[in-house]
């Protein structure tokens, strides 16, 4: 869902920006800037971290033991290639976005920070999930214990920190920007 938003304000940008082009409306101009500038943060904050981490660790526990992801009773609702549109493709199509736009970057501790709340809010979510249901989102997490969850909740939140990093040294050596 992430994704879809994100590349959906992409789209957005892409034909505003058309639209506009040649245009002397200030409005229009102001406009475009604060679509340019949610385009970016949805990139640096979400797009990328996110997507970067859903990939890497969906896969690396999908080889060690897809039940603990992605049961195989999955594979009867879920064809392989919806599979791949949610866990695989994501890296390459936000790595080319990367690569033809340069994103600017918010503040390091804003960017932190949102990223954090983004995380421990799912977090959250999926706990609450579980409190209504009584069933985990993801399977893995029926096989730790509530000390180890809390230990695997801190380091998710801290992995997926590092990726916002990742992703701002990425934007920044591949723009030649320095921060």
């Amino acid at each position: 869902v992430i994704q879809a938003v994100f590349f959906g304000i992409c789209v957005l940008t892409d034909l505003s920006s058309l639209l506009t082009k040649g245009n002397d409306s200030q409005e229009q101009e102001r406009q475009l800037k604060k679509l340019i500038s949610l385009r970016d943060w949805v990139m640096a904050v979400l797009a990328f971290p996110v997507g970067v981490f859903v990939v890497t660790m969906f896969w690396s526990i999908y080889i060690y033991d897809r039940e603990l992801v992605y049961p195989k009773l999955l594979d009867n609702f879920i064809p392989a290639w919806l599979n791949h549109g949610m866990h695989t493709t994501v890296l390459p199509f936000v790595l080319i976005e990367m690569r033809t736009t340069h994103h600017q970057y918010p503040s390091r501790s804003c960017g932190l920070a949102a990223v954090c709340t983004f995380a421990v809010g799912y977090i959250l979510w999926v706990c609450w999930i579980h409190h209504v249901t009584g069933v985990w989102v993801y399977p893995l997490l029926e096989h730790l214990s509530p000390g180890v969850k809390v230990i695997f909740f801190a380091a998710v939140t801290v992995v997926i920190n590092v990726f916002y990093l990742v992703g701002e040294v990425l934007n920044n050596y591949i723009w030649d920007t320095p921060k």
